[in-house]
């Protein structure tokens, strides 16, 4: 029953028998989930829905992109402070390397000499080809660490990009607060919500909404007018 029935009922220009009963709606938990899964699909956060996503700490645009700023900062001093370790055990090793190719040099000048004095020696000519090979690859080793260095070098530079990038998304943040802010000025009422009347849900010429009134709440109210 709308509104205006129960209005016509209660002045005595309708009977109560004159009253459709409005059709039952189901209630199961069927038809109740199927209704919960089509709300989420209606309001679940995406660019071709009409509908706004709701109000929830998922949705909440502010609160998503501190998280995002908090959390980018500090996977990226996780991240700076791991490269750091690399640049510093690359150093040390280069340092050990280079210790190692002046000693291989040492050895191929005394072996140089020696196989030149003693050419008939095969040891002296062994062990300077072998000295040579190692000096050879201790030069290798060297410049791969002076490399890596230098590309760490470059990665920590990129890196610097991703505090720009926290900067840019803390702008954004301030220009929405301030937005916000704005928009709470704008639309401030002299009037507490709390003492404001309640909005009507059916008026005169809706047809999307209906104030129902089931046959139940008409006898009820008819019952206590009738012991007052």
């Amino acid at each position: 029953m709308t509104q205006e029935e129960l209005d016509a009922l209660m002045s005595g220009d309708m009977d109560l028998d004159d009253v459709e009963e409005e059709p039952v709606e189901k209630t199961g938990d069927d038809d109740a989930q199927d209704d919960i899964t089509e709300d989420e699909e209606r309001y679940k956060a995406n660019a071709t829905n009409s509908y706004p996503p709701p109000v929830n700490s998922d949705n909440q645009v502010v609160h998503q992109l501190d998280d995002v700023t908090k959390e980018s900062e500090e996977k990226a001093s996780e991240i700076f402070d791991i490269i750091e370790g690399i640049s510093n055990d690359l150093m040390e090793e280069e340092h050990n390397a280079q210790c190692m190719f002046e000693t291989l040099e040492e050895n191929v000048k005394v072996f140089s000499a020696l196989h030149a004095k003693f050419p008939d020696m095969e040891t002296f000519a062994t062990q300077l080809e072998k000295n040579r090979q190692a000096l050879e690859c201790a030069n290798t080793t060297i410049g791969v660490l002076q490399n890596s260095g230098d590309a760490i070098m470059q990665v920590m530079d990129i890196m610097q990009y991703q505090d720009i990038h926290r900067q840019k998304i803390e702008r954004v943040i301030n220009v929405m607060r301030a937005l916000s802010n704005y928009m709470n000025q704008l639309f401030e009422g002299k009037v507490d919500d709390k003492a404001r009347v309640g909005s009507a849900t059916h008026l005169p010429g809706d047809s999307t909404t209906e104030d129902v009134v089931s046959s139940d709440d008409i006898e009820a109210l008819i019952a206590s007018l009738g012991k007052n």
